[in-house]
């Protein structure tokens, strides 16, 4: 019999058996962590205090920072426990030594406030789960509410309660519909919009340039209806039906490549691992 304690201790938040090492590591979710910040993007307190605060805006800088956060997401994701709280306590304190200033009243606001901490959680689960379903990773309405369960730990390591994070699909979406009534898309993150149809790109990756109105067209297309709406674009279904349908050709298409490409270093890994935990459990599965 395993002892479940040891064993996270050993995998960190997640480890095998969770939804999350189980679609993390498909490539398809690049559009959701993109998706995120364009999401992220649309409260304004959470927009102003990351520009005041950071190289977002600045575009020699920002590829740099974007790198920073896809490792804290690395970590967080597969990290070990001393791994995701060494960066937890970083951020938090980082985030507790900053402020914003609210353009619309003049007020200064702290970072790590929990309602811009939850906001940017929220982005990030939401994205990652609607691509991926759309996508076509095998997920049952269960394993979706094990995904935005699992991820309240990943919300603590920022600071946040887990009893104050939705824990369920229908508690995420009851989230959204609450707080549709406090955002909008600032000028920040209308510039930000903009700028990822044309970045500025470091000289090694200036091909992908070309590539760059074609995929954000497909993030876009992602976000939900009222989003892009807010952002001063069409909210059509034919749209979310052909990013739905891009999406699957994306998952369909990376898993003609072998693994061993396919997927990251740490993917692998945590694919490793979770078939021999399986294998420990006569073969079952978090879907099965």
């Amino acid at each position: 019999m395993h002892d479940e304690s040891e064993e996270r201790a050993d995998h960190g938040l997640f480890g095998p058996g969770s939804v999350t090492w189980e679609v993390m590591g498909e490539p398809v979710l690049i559009i959701g962590g993109i998706r995120a910040l364009l999401l992220q993007a649309l409260h304004p307190r959470t927009m102003w205090g990351t520009a005041q605060n950071s190289e977002l805006m600045d575009p020699a800088a920002a590829w740099a920072r974007l790198g920073r956060t896809v490792e804290f997401v690395r970590v967080r994701t597969y990290g070990t426990q001393e791994e995701v709280e060494r960066v937890g306590r970083r951020v938090r304190r980082l985030h507790s030594k900053l402020t914003g200033l609210d353009m619309r009243t003049g007020e200064t606001f702290p970072i790590d406030d929990p309602e811009n901490l939850l906001w940017v959680h929220m982005g990030e689960v939401d994205s990652y789960l609607d691509v991926a379903r759309r996508a076509g990773v095998p997920l049952t309405a269960r394993d979706a509410d094990a995904f935005v369960d699992e991820q309240r730990r990943a919300a603590a390591v920022v600071g946040l309660d887990p009893a104050d994070v939705p824990a369920t699909v229908e508690e995420m979406r009851d989230y959204y519909a609450r707080m549709r009534r406090r955002i909008h898309a600032c000028r920040e993150a209308r510039e930000g919009l903009r700028r990822m149809f044309s970045p500025a790109l470091p000289r090694p990756l200036l091909p992908l340039k070309l590539a760059a109105p074609g995929l954000g067209m497909l993030v876009v297309s992602t976000l939900p209806r009222w989003a892009r709406r807010m952002y001063g674009l069409p909210g059509l279904p034919t749209s979310d039906l052909a990013a739905t349908l891009t999406l699957k050709g994306l998952y369909r298409t990376t898993h003609v490549v072998p693994e061993r490409f396919r997927y990251s270093p740490d993917a692998q890994r945590a694919r490793r691992i979770t078939r021999e935990h399986e294998a420990g459990l006569g073969g079952l599965s978090i879907a099965s």
